[in-house]
């Protein structure tokens, strides 16, 4: 990881999240009677858990809408989640509205054009080895693990160790002799 990674993830405040490719393996999958199904990874889930405490916001903007995502987001803790919207960029805007957060403050990692307007335009881009080679040739930073396979966490764990609040949220889970 490069200084100015770590210069721009100390910044941080809000980590933006795409789904499809992102959060899971970007493959869509249907039964027979046509209910979607997802796969989530739980090492993305404790991640995102922890940067939360740590005092970073988590947010989802996904041009699908899937009560699946919605409940995802739920379990998380995520309360910032927009659904249906091709137009990533109009609907930034709409979710940080009132908030104390200036662009250079927020991370977004995307795998495919749509999330450009959001990634060329944030203070760390972040992406996957799996996302389409126009992204990945723009982001800041990429993680070694594929969308769905634990990048999101690899991306909460870069925020945490730049900002010097990981080793804090490890602290609880290691047992110590007493």
């Amino acid at each position: 990881m490069t200084e100015e990674t770590l210069t721009r993830a100390r910044r941080i405040k809000l980590l933006l999240l795409d789904v499809d490719g992102v959060l899971t393996d970007c493959k869509l999958y249907f039964d027979n009677a046509g209910n979607e199904l997802k796969a989530f990874n739980t090492l993305d889930g404790q991640g995102l858990k922890l940067l939360q405490k740590s005092g970073v916001k988590v947010g989802i903007i996904t041009g699908r809408t899937s009560a699946l995502v919605a409940r995802r987001a739920r379990d998380l803790g995520i309360t910032l989640l927009i659904q249906g919207r091709e137009d990533k960029w109009q609907a930034l805007g709409e979710m940080i509205e009132g908030m104390d957060i200036e662009l250079d403050e927020i991370a977004h990692m995307g795998d495919d054009w749509p999330d450009l307007t959001i990634m060329t335009r944030v203070g760390l881009a972040l992406s996957v080895p799996n996302g389409h080679s126009a992204v990945t040739e723009r982001a800041h930073w990429i993680s070694h693990n594929r969308g769905g396979d634990g990048a999101v966490r690899d991306a909460c764990d870069l925020i945490m160790q730049a900002q010097g609040s990981y080793t804090a949220m490890l602290a609880p889970f290691i047992a110590t002799e007493d």
